[in-house]
């Protein structure tokens, strides 16, 4: 019975004592991106993120006048974070802190070409289509455009009211 009480206290008091805390801090350059971590919106750099377990991490940062940065980063379950040793990290409250730093690189003030684009459009969609991952459609479409464009915009006929 005394045992009993003993291992009873001992629990509450070290169920009292603390929680492990795993945070990671979020810099960029320059500072004020809008940051997504595995898809969800969590701040502005510079940041704090709190996280509850370990592992894979997906990593977008975006901010005007600059290239989207997609990236992803991995935190590793350290020795203390496997069983029975986290329920020792847990009672006793660890802290881990990482941090991740970004540059992100200015947009270029070029602007593309549209026939370029098509260009390339068209290659890509010739790519798709004689690929050998890519099944025909089982069927075809049924209607075809009855003119050919001309480049010129069609003008309306006029209605009188």
């Amino acid at each position: 019975m005394l045992w009993s009480v003993r291992i009873f206290t001992c629990l509450v008091v070290l169920s009292a004592v603390g929680c492990a805390r795993h945070s990671v801090s979020i810099t960029s350059e320059p500072s004020g991106a809008l940051v997504f971590v595995n898809g969800n919106e969590v701040g502005r750099t510079p940041m704090k993120y709190d996280f509850d377990s370990y592992g894979d991490f997906d990593v977008i940062l975006r901010k005007e006048g600059y290239e989207t940065l997609k990236t992803h980063k991995d935190i590793k379950t350290p020795l203390y974070g496997y069983p029975p040793l986290d329920l020792g990290a847990e009672a006793f409250g660890v802290k881990d802190h990482f941090e991740w730093r970004f540059d992100l690189t200015p947009v270029s003030g070029q602007i593309a070409d549209p026939a370029e684009l098509i260009n390339r459009a068209q290659a890509l969609k010739e790519d798709l289509q004689t690929s050998k991952y890519t099944r025909s459609p089982a069927t075809m479409p049924t209607t075809q455009p009855q003119t050919q464009p001309t480049g010129q915009p069609a003008l309306l006929p006029q209605t009188q009211p």
